[in-house]
């Protein structure tokens, strides 16, 4: 008997095309997610780039060239092109809040943003903001023994420096609520607490 050389479509109707598709649909949430709903702009319109290219930052203040290629992340050209390795490379996805920057005056990843998408945006990284209001947040967190290990300090003080200046007279349930992006393995978080109630109260150095 001849053998029907046509494929019959899946029973379940489940198709590769709509994975791919379903695929899609997770991974722009996922950005909207971890973007608050705001998501880098790149203004260099459908510019497509294949292999190395030189880019233009501006970081803590100054135009610095990059050398980078389309996946190249923010935080390894901080790292390992500028030598500003205070933001941390501690996890991937940016669960962890240790490679915390200031896009923009906004606590974004540095490890789970393209280089590429920051060209034209203000980056600012904990070695310039530590030194905002006379390195008033540094200068808590030594106070209050907030670190130990000290992977996680880095992108604390960002955090902590941008939450308090945009909510100088927080409460501490709304301190809670601000810092829950970043962890402290060692669990220091009373300490750090602690450290923030203080300069919102106006010391150390506050």
């Amino acid at each position: 008997m001849k053998q029907s050389t046509s494929a019959s479509p899946p029973a379940s109707g489940f198709t590769r095309r709509k994975f791919l598709q379903g695929s899609g649909a997770a991974a722009a949430a996922t950005v909207l997610a971890t973007t608050g709903g705001e998501a880098l702009a790149d203004h260099h319109g459908d510019e497509v780039i294949a292999g190395e290219t030189t880019i233009t930052l501006h970081v803590n203040g100054q135009n610095r060239q990059a050398v980078v290629e389309p996946r190249t992340t923010l935080l390894e050209v901080l790292r390992y092109q500028f030598e500003l390795t205070g933001a941390k490379p501690v996890s991937a996805d940016g669960s962890s809040g240790a490679s915390t920057v200031l896009i923009d005056g906004k606590p974004m990843m540095a490890s789970t943003l393209l280089a590429l998408s920051v060209r034209d945006k203000k980056i600012e990284t904990v070695e310039s903001v530590s030194q905002r209001n006379s390195g008033a947040v540094p200068a808590a967190f030594v106070e209050y023994d907030a670190q130990q290990c000290g992977f996680c300090t880095p992108g604390f003080v960002v955090a902590v420096r941008a939450f308090l200046d945009k909510n100088p007279n927080a409460s501490e349930a709304e301190i809670r609520a601000g810092l829950n992006g970043n962890v402290c393995r060692c669990g220091t978080y009373a300490n750090v607490l602690q450290a923030v109630i203080a300069l919102v109260k106006g010391g150390p150095r506050g």
